[in-house]
Parts: C-alpha cells; structure tokens; sequence
C-alpha cells in the first residue's frame, strides 16, 4: 500500500465564480472576504491522481466548454473528478498581465476543487509569468530588489496568497515553492549554476517554506525540478540542496518522456524507464518522498500516452514513497490553447486519462 500523505483534510465547500479575474492586493481581498459558513467534513486520500487544470478560468472566457464522453457537457473540474482525478494542481503569478492564475483567479479554481472534496497542490513561480528551467523572471514589481528585498517579498507574496485561502476556507496539502528550479529562481538573484552553489536561492526557498509553514503548518513543501528521467542532473542539483542544507518536505519531478525533437517523437520507453528507476534512487539519497507534479505526452497519440502512463502506474505501485502522477493541462487542446500535450480532443477526454479511473 502507499504511504498515506496526509491523513485527513477538513474542506468548506464554497460557492463556485467564473470570469475573467481582475489583478488586485491580496491583502484589500483578506479584508473584504466573508467567513465561509462552517461545513465541514473530513477527507482521507492517499496516492494522489492529479491533474494540472490552471487554464479553465481562461478557457470558460473565451467560450470553451468540456464534455465527458458521453457528450454531457461538464465543468471542467467536475469532469477531472468524474474521470477518476482526485487532485488538482494550480500555478500562481505575481501579477499576471490578463489576471489568469493571479491569487484571486487561483481561489476561483480552488473552491471548486474543494467543494468536490479534492486535494489541491499550489505552485508558486514568482514571475508574472511563465517559469521554468529556460526562464525565471523577476516580477516587475520586484524588479531592482536586492537579496534582502527579494526574499521579503517572496515571503509576503506565499504568505498573503495562501492566507487568501486558507481564510476562504480552502485546504492546501501541497505547494511549491518555485516551478523548475532547476537552476534556481528570481534570475540573476537566485540562479543556482556551476560556480553558483545556489546559497542564495536556498535563503528564497527557506523563506518561502517558513511563509508556508505559517499558514498552513501541515502542507507539504516541494522542491521542483525537471527531467525526472535524468539523474545525473537531480543528484547535481539535489546534492547542492542538502549540502546547503535547503528546506522542503518532497522532490518534485516533471516527465515529458516524448517531447518534439530532430524532427519527430522519440520512444517514450528509454525515459519513462530510467524515471521509474530514479524515483527509488532519489529517495534513498535524499531521504524524501517524491511525486509526479508534470507529466505529457503528445495529444495525437493517446494510445501511446495511456501505454505510458499505464507503465508508470504499474511500475510504481509497490513504491510507498510515490506521491502521486500530475498530468499537466490534460483539457487542453493545440486549437483551444497553443499546446500539443494535452489529453483533450473536440472538448472530450481520449484514451490517454482512461487510467485515472
């Protein structure tokens, strides 16, 4: 069996919003909100079936709509629940240009999910923006900041964000400080880099991790880091992490063991094995659970996509350190959203979340 994350969850199910959310202070949000009426129950989950759902606010404002196939048409967040999901997994930006994926937005999702008494992971970027292992962007209002500076501001901006929900009555088990840090955040700040031992960014994830731990003590923190699949370079950046003696409570990986390259799509085989083979690796060396916060495959072929994920379900069972498997953005479509990875095809789920249920 695998290890239980968190035993119970208390949840207030909440009245759902939709529509384009405008970019505002969190802090005159906390101040405003109502006290969300006392329903509580508790939830006991386990291993985590999740999915990475951050578009559907932005999807619903331009007329989007999901169906089951059945041809029922859906909320989005209903449907992942109906196709076997259990969590979701939601990124959050400073000050996002159409206020998708802002605090504000980040809540409106939320609530759904917790009415639906599913789990939910928040991933913090710190960018205005996209963040990942080619790109970690200062927020323009931060820009200028000295370390001292950068690291209060991190801290207020994880702090007041999930102050924001906790205070709406959502429960958070986990959240990520950073996305892809593979090489550090907040450029040139706290890039991590051969002749940069990353004590700097290690003081930003401390004080993300201790604003976490402020409001909701029990959440899990997650250190992300892309290519689970190599290990060479998790071990390079993990050693730097313990050596500096970086907080955090779980490895996070992402695998994208098919993407577009030299004109094709690579076997999905030779990654996904060796990504099964690292999690045991990693968790021994480190001594910390780990889960699945990405994983995608090409849309157009989910078959072979439901044959991958089937392989990292079936391999991984017996492992009770594994958290969980996030699919990243699955009701995403090329002519809906400009990305190829997604698990949608005509507003439908395919073939590739069957084994989710």
């Amino acid at each position: 069996m695998r290890q239980l994350f968190f035993s119970a969850l208390t949840f207030l199910c909440c009245a759902c919003a939709s529509g384009n959310p405008e970019t505002s202070d969190i802090q005159e949000t906390l101040d405003t909100l109502d006290t969300p009426a006392d329903t509580s129950v508790a939830v006991v989950t386990a291993f985590a079936k999740g999915a990475d759902i951050s578009w559907v606010t932005e999807m619903e404002a331009k007329g989007y709509t999901f169906y089951n196939a059945a041809g029922e048409e859906r909320e989005c967040t209903a449907l992942m629940k109906e196709l076997g999901f259990n969590a979701v997994r939601y990124r959050v930006w400073v000050n996002p240009k159409e206020g998708y994926s802002s605090a504000r937005d980040v809540l409106v999702k939320a609530q759904r999910a917790q009415a639906l008494g599913m789990d939910i992971m928040i991933d913090f970027h710190y960018s205005d923006s996209w963040a990942d292992p080619g790109k970690q962007t200062i927020p323009a209002a931060w820009a200028g900041y000295d370390l001292t500076q950068m690291t209060e501001a991190v801290a207020r901006h994880t702090r007041e964000t999930l102050q924001l929900l906790k205070d709406s009555g959502i429960a958070v088990k986990w959240v990520q400080v950073g996305n892809e840090v593979n090489t550090g955040m907040l450029w040139e700040v706290g890039r991590v880099s051969n002749g940069n031992k990353g004590a700097d960014f290690i003081r930003l994830l401390g004080a993300g991790y201790d604003a976490v731990k402020s409001v909701y003590p029990e959440a899990l923190v997650i250190l992300h880091h892309s290519n689970g699949h190599k290990y060479d370079e998790n071990q390079w950046f993990y050693d730097l992490m313990k050596q500096g003696g970086a907080k955090y409570d779980v490895i996070g990986l992402s695998l994208y063991p098919s993407y577009w390259e030299n004109g094709g799509y690579p076997d999905w085989k030779p990654a996904t094995q060796a990504f099964v083979k690292n999690l045991t690796l990693l968790h021994e060396r480190y001594d910390r659970p780990v889960i699945l916060v990405e994983v995608g495959m090409p849309a157009a072929q989910p078959e072979t996509a439901k044959e991958m994920l089937s392989y990292v379900f079936g391999n991984t069972s017996g492992l009770d350190f594994f958290g969980g498997i996030f699919y990243w953005e699955p009701e995403s479509e090329r002519s809906r959203t400009g990305y190829d990875y997604g698990a949608f095809s005509g507003g439908k789920p395919t073939a590739a979340l069957d084994v989710f249920k």
